[in-house]
């Protein structure tokens, strides 16, 4: 018995019944998730538009630097929102509504005040702590997280490229210069953001006060480790080449469009809903047909309960007649 359960293993054969399987590894295409941190004059914003040019033709960028974004119109074309309040739920309704708009990129410029700005993640958690957990910040976090995770899964899941900033504190070290002479240098410390959040992009790169970039994390292996000096439109060529070198997968537009489809039954909700947690989509923005802001996994769980109470209702005027 035991020889015959090896022997269907080898063969790639099951040897229990469970709803996990595993399947053979394929690259597929993908969106690019690109976050670029450095401090103030790095060049963080016009390195994140000459990536997004290569990346695709419409662009939205969603600007918190007051209006810093559109002082390169005159170099890139782009649709800008600016914002002054910035709730993460605010940035999940912006990146829905960049959705619908059917733009293939957005930057974030930046997601640092999402995080430490005016409504950010910290007021957030401070106003939780204050409302219900009497100033306990442990239970301001416990109640704020979920937003912060709606909005991280919103922009990995959106269906076109994107591209974040995050300021970087600055310090100054000093260095010795040609003469030999101890001088101070301005440096960019870690990105004002939680821990950890990297791991949710592909690229991660920092830039320096002499507009260079250092790749600090790639899963495109030609651009592990590289250091770019003003980086141009051939490094965004360089990204997008590896994001379309693999098999096509369709398209998220296509599963939103099939989320809204008025003939869609239960059991196409429920096969869609398979396929969009496969690909790990729930989070993905979209507007309702209304006009909400809402996630595909939401708008695809809120029809499932329409049609339920539907076929309730049609049971209970049965019964009744």
């Amino acid at each position: 018995m035991a020889q015959a359960t090896q022997a269907a293993a080898n063969a790639g054969g099951p040897t229990q019944h469970t709803r996990f399987q595993f399947k053979k590894a394929t690259k597929e295409q993908a969106k690019a998730r690109v976050a670029l941190d450095g401090p103030s004059g790095s060049g963080k914003t016009y390195t994140a538009l000459t990536i997004a040019t290569a990346l695709g033709s419409r662009i939205a960028v969603i600007d918190t630097e007051r209006g810093s974004a559109s002082k390169y119109a005159n170099e890139f074309a782009f649709d800008a929102l600016e914002l002054s309040y910035f709730s993460p739920e605010d940035l999940v309704e912006a990146l829905a509504a960049a959705q619908a708009g059917g733009y293939d990129v957005v930057v974030v410029d930046s997601l640092s005040h999402f995080w430490s700005g005016t409504g950010g993640m910290l007021e957030q958690v401070d106003h939780a702590a204050k409302k219900g957990f009497g100033g306990n910040s442990f239970g301001g976090w416990k109640e704020a997280r979920p937003m912060e995770r709606r909005m991280v899964d919103a922009l990995v899941a959106y269906p076109g490229h994107v591209i974040v900033t995050m300021r970087s504190k600055t310090d100054y070290v000093l260095e010795a210069n040609d003469r030999g002479r101890q001088v101070p240098r301005k440096v960019g410390l870690k990105p004002e953001q939680r821990e950890g959040l990297e791991y949710e992009f592909d690229i991660v790169g920092s830039m320096d006060f002499e507009n260079t970039l250092v790749v600090t994390k790639s899963r495109a292996r030609s651009l592990t480790g590289a250091v770019v000096k003003e980086p141009g439109i051939e490094f965004g060529q360089q990204i997008k080449a590896w994001l379309e070198d693999g098999s096509t997968v369709e398209p998220v537009e296509d599963l939103i469009t099939e989320a809204n489809r008025p003939e869609a039954t239960f059991e196409d909700l429920g096969a869609l809903m398979r396929k969009v947690r496969a690909r790990r989509l729930e989070g993905a923005p979209m507007l309702s047909p209304e006009g909400q802001p809402t996630t595909l996994g939401e708008r695809i769980q809120e029809r499932g309960k329409q049609m339920r109470r539907a076929v309730q209702g049609g049971d209970a005027e049965r019964g009744a007649a």
